[in-house]
């Protein structure tokens, strides 16, 4: 069993857990038809899997109970009932606090300061690898001054090579993410913008060096779900600012479940697109080593009589049972730069046609991903933040 907590004896209680609705019932069930009697009824269900990542947004990546252990530097999940409980509920803990303290100091605290912070702390307590690399750097007001060597190579790794895995489940004590608080130094004047966000990890197109861009397949070479960009090592994620709107979302088309494929067409400065289309190159020149014979899907399409780049930004949508939600993470930027998130409890196109109309600007944080699907193939831009401004 994958993990949950019964509230009580098992029938008519509340049940919590992580992914509960679709893995933990489904396994519960299961065991009982096995053994010829009726599995227990919950009273209610508490799926803390959709809860987070439409409250505490996509921060650790997939947002599975691994993912955000490592996050905030739990340790390594054992897949062991009573220990996945212990973790569920100090990354429930975790969560809230971060919510708790971004809404109590707006635009001052951010989370990477909270999680770095503790991660330091226990590196210091002697917990930690020495060979665990350091975070993404963030970029600066001043980074378009660095120099970079950009030139175009062919870069292809094996998945694995000369990696070291980090291994957070050294660390013999819990990072006290609060008793941090204390030693942190709160920076009224900190604004959020497209370098300090509270998303790491993201890089502006100019502190993107070409040279380091890699495409990470499995070891049978396939261009898979499971193949990546890379940038010196880490998954490659952009960010960019005032981007404007050309096309907004449009319930024409739909997937298999009838549900809306939400994407909007975005113009891209040219040190984006130089990025972009590097990376469209390598990846097609993989795909076509892997022996595939789907049709590339160029990832920069332009359009309008001075053919402008422009791309397309993936709004994707995380179902949960009977619930559906955005896996991406909106956000509306006033005139006056205060900047608020906003909350949809379900997917509804109504609700996001007015954010997302021509000539809109949107500040954009998103991942690349490889597909290669019914005989076409390409790289999808995976919206993970979207920062609509005000007009």
């Amino acid at each position: 069993m994958h993990f949950c907590i019964f509230l009580g004896k098992q029938n008519r209680r509340v049940w919590a857990g992580h992914n509960i609705v679709r893995f933990d019932s489904a396994r519960i069930r299961e065991a009982f038809a096995e053994i010829g009697r009726p599995p227990p009824e919950p009273k209610g269900m508490i799926d803390t899997l959709p809860l987070l990542t439409q409250k505490f947004g996509r921060r650790a990546g997939d947002m599975k109970m691994a993912s955000l252990a490592n996050y905030f530097g739990l340790g390594r999940q054992s897949h062991r009932s009573l220990d996945d409980v212990k973790m569920n509920l100090e990354v429930l803990k975790y969560c809230a606090t971060v919510l708790f303290l971004e809404a109590s100091l707006p635009g001052v605290l951010t989370v990477e300061n909270l999680v770095e912070r503790a991660i330091t702390r226990s590196q210091a307590n002697g917990a930690a690898s020495p060979e665990v690399p350091k975070p993404a750097a963030q970029s600066s007001p001043d980074s378009s001054k660095r120099q970079r060597t950009v030139s175009r190579v062919d870069n292809a790794i094996q998945a694995g090579d000369n990696q070291q895995p980090i291994d957070p489940a050294t660390n013999k004590e819990p990072v006290e993410l609060i008793s941090n608080i204390k030693e942190m130094t709160l920076d009224a004047s900190t604004q959020m913008d497209a370098s300090s966000s509270g998303f790491s990890g993201f890089l502006e197109p100019d502190d993107v060096s070409i040279e380091s861009i890699q495409v990470s397949v499995p070891s049978s070479y396939r261009l898979t779900r499971r193949s990546s960009m890379k940038h010196k090592g880490s998954p490659l994620q952009l960010c960019c600012a005032g981007l404007q709107v050309q096309f907004g979302v449009s319930s024409k088309y739909l997937d298999s479940a009838g549900r809306p494929k939400l994407n909007i067409l975005v113009d891209i400065p040219d040190n984006l697109s130089k990025v972009l289309e590097f990376c469209d190159g390598i990846a097609q020149r993989s795909s076509q080593d892997s022996g595939s014979t789907s049709e590339w899907r160029p990832l920069i399409k332009k359009y309008g009589y001075v053919n402008h780049p422009t791309v397309r930004l993936h709004i994707p949508i995380i179902v949960s049972g009977e619930a559906a939600i955005y896996g991406t993470d909106i956000y509306q930027k006033e005139a006056s730069g205060s900047i608020q998130k906003l909350d949809f409890s379900k997917v509804d196109v109504a609700e996001l046609d007015p954010l997302f109309v021509r000539g809109n600007m949107v500040d954009a944080f998103f991942s690349l991903e490889l597909y290669d699907y019914e005989q076409n193939a390409g790289i999808r831009l995976v919206a993970k933040k979207l920062v609509v401004h005000s007009k």
